[in-house]
């Protein structure tokens, strides 16, 4: 123990970790391959904007991160959902270790309070948020349920999705929309689809017992203002 703790304190002084102080009192030390994060520091900068409430993604986000991460629990009421997909850079090359978060309404169509959230922005997007990590091969999932829309509106339903690239930039990209909405009409799919980290509209299909499933891949920077363009060493493949 007191070694890992001597080689921690070294890759501070050098600069090599950055100590988060953004979940709470505990300081969550990123993962360093050579000279760059692969865990969120905390201090990414928010680029695509305007952005509105985009550092609440920092507010609560988990000290571990897997691709595969649950949103609405299980015993929530609601429509089963999953959404996956894969994270790809502008080449067409998979990324690991990109973080995605989303949050959405519930089964009324209120985003519902109770996420223990420090920021006031973080606690407007509700306690059915989560966050993944894509794996190795850019894959990442989330398991929750599907959102209804806004109470009294013609809103589609939606879930909202932001991009943390560790040590690098954070931004949001175009809400999931899902094709067969009653509410979506031609004239706000035209609107609403912008290619902003890829194609949001999604076509669910059925499960067998309920559920849905919906495929949303991510283009990294894809339409962001502002976005730093391919990491380094990035290459086609």
């Amino acid at each position: 123990m007191r070694t890992r703790l001597l080689v921690l304190r070294a890759l501070l002084v050098t600069g090599l970790v950055v100590p988060c102080a953004c979940r709470g009192a505990e300081a969550v030390v990123p993962e360093v391959v050579g000279s760059a994060a692969t865990f969120p520091t905390g201090h990414e900068p928010i680029v695509g904007l305007p952005c509105e409430g985009c550092e609440a993604v920092f507010d609560g986000l988990p000290a571990e991160l897997a691709a595969h991460a649950r949103i609405a629990p299980a015993e929530e009421p609601g429509e089963p959902l999953v959404i996956e997909g894969t994270v790809r850079d502008a080449t067409g090359r998979a990324v690991p270790g990109i973080v995605v978060y989303a949050y959405h309404t519930d089964a009324r169509g209120v985003y519902p309070s109770g996420n223990g959230a420090r920021g006031e922005e973080a606690r407007r997007h509700g306690r059915l948020r989560g966050w993944a990590r894509s794996d190795a091969e850019g894959r990442y999932r989330f398991d929750t349920i599907r959102p209804a829309s806004y109470p009294d509106t013609d809103i589609p339903q939606h879930v909202h999705m932001h991009v943390i690239e560790p040590g690098r930039c954070t931004y949001y990209i175009d809400d999931v929309h899902f094709a067969y909405d009653p509410l979506l009409t031609p004239a706000q799919r035209r609107s609403l689809v912008r290619g902003r980290g890829g194609e949001g509209v999604v076509q669910p299909e059925s499960d067998g017992n309920g559920g849905w499933r919906v495929r949303r891949d991510i283009e990294l920077g894809a339409n962001v203002p502002g976005h730093p363009g391919p990491a380094a060493g990035s290459s086609g493949g």
